[in-house]
């Protein structure tokens, strides 16, 4: 299924995604405590180009097989504090593995401390758990048959080492952050979840290595960048309501904090890429 320049990939540029053929490819649902999506995008660029892709992620570690003009072949990307850069020339592909807060652990022996806001190649002894993971879906040769290929794996993990009962709140908690990104009220996480405030921060902390604030944060922060790249910033007092902000300023205040821009320079920028600057 192909991703849509309207939807909330993280991507600051969304014209790319329709360049690069970007599409999710749904995971077994055998394997929804572990993997949140798989995802795919392949590149052919002029010589001459080099494009410097913006990124704001979701709170979610990801696992990538990188074949052509790239870094290195297996990575492991943890969250960052900020929006992140992607230098991306010449040809090449990706298929990602977007884990789940559960994820990491039961895959690997990394901790999320470990790759905050670093994308690190899975050298032989960094978690080798994670990198042979990684080879066994590289072997497969298409992007289906590569998420077939990780169905099958993952699925082998979990039934060796399954996600504790922390590790699946972190999952729940994750999950209503997301739902809840344009609702202003609702039960505190504590007593939706029926635990204390601080059962819920151990296990973000555990599996993400970030609060519920900071996660919440996150998504906010997608929804801002999908909502001016489709609507522009001519409302952006309404869009601070929508998402829950105090007023305008606050917005704008989080987005530059975040991607180094106001919205409105944002805005301009997607209108110079799609040609359509005034």
């Amino acid at each position: 299924m192909r991703i849509r320049p309207d939807e909330a990939s993280g991507v600051l540029h969304p014209q790319n995604l329709v360049r690069y053929a970007a599409r999710w490819i749904d995971p077994d649902p055998a394997v929804r405590d572990v993997v949140d999506t798989y995802w795919h995008v392949r590149w052919q660029l002029d010589e001459s180009e080099v494009v410097d892709q913006t990124i704001v992620d979701l709170p979610a570690v990801t696992l990538t097989v990188e074949t052509g003009d790239v870094p290195a072949g297996l990575v492991v990307t943890g969250l960052h504090r900020r929006a992140w850069h992607r230098r991306i020339a010449g040809s090449g592909d990706v298929f990602a593995v977007r884990l789940r807060p559960a994820g990491l652990a039961v895959l690997g022996t990394l901790r999320p401390q470990d790759l905050a806001d670093a994308t690190v190649p899975l050298a032989a002894g960094v978690d080798d758990g994670l990198r042979t993971l990684l080879a066994g879906i590289a072997a497969a040769s298409t992007p289906q048959d590569r998420a077939r290929a990780a169905d099958t794996l993952v699925a082998d993990r979990l039934r060796e080492h399954p996600p504790s009962d922390v590790h699946l709140l972190a999952n729940a908690v994750l999950d209503e952050l997301r739902s809840r990104a344009y609702r202003r009220t609702g039960t505190p996480l504590a007593e939706h979840f029926a635990v204390s405030e601080r059962t819920i921060q151990r296990a973000l902390s555990a599996t993400l290595g970030i609060g519920p604030k900071q996660a919440a944060r996150r998504i906010r922060l997608q929804e801002v960048a999908r909502a001016i790249a489709v609507h522009g910033d001519d409302d952006l007092a309404g869009i601070a309501v929508q998402l829950g902000y105090a007023d305008q300023a606050h917005l704008t205040s989080d987005f530059r904090a975040s991607t180094g821009l106001t919205p409105g320079a944002y805005r301009r920028q997607l209108q110079r890429q799609s040609g359509n600057a005034l």
